[in-house]
């Protein structure tokens, strides 16, 4: 499975952009998908992740209420909704796909090769 994230790039606080990742290579849709996201100098963050119907979802606790996560298996693609940008939502934003471990906060077996996200004030 291939990975591509797009749809990062620079906006005000304030403002709004909505990430995608495409998977290519095989079917992602019985697979548990998430975004992370890794700000210069730190570590990798969880930021929200994705049942593989869509029917759950989950986020980081300070994320909750701007961030949403979905997905359309149909496409093979799942989405991150970002609103209300802060400065400290930059960083580069990564998805993954297939969890392989208990916590969906934990460790994915695809990853992509992140998108820019920044946010100025």
């Amino acid at each position: 499975v291939q990975l591509q994230a797009f749809g990062g790039g620079l906006v005000q606080a304030g403002g709004s952009l909505r990430l995608s990742c495409a998977a290519s290579g095989r079917t992602v849709s019985s697979d548990n998908m998430a975004w992370f996201r890794q700000a210069p100098g730190k570590e990798r963050d969880f930021v929200a992740a994705v049942s593989w119907s869509g029917g759950r979802s989950y986020y980081a606790d300070s994320l909750k209420g701007r961030f949403t996560i979905s997905r359309d298996n149909a496409k093979n693609t799942m989405y991150l909704q970002m609103n209300s940008l802060k400065p400290e939502d930059t960083a580069v934003y990564y998805c993954a796909a297939r969890q392989i471990t208990s916590d969906y906060r934990g460790n994915y077996a695809y990853w992509g090769q992140g998108t820019q996200v920044t946010v100025s004030s």
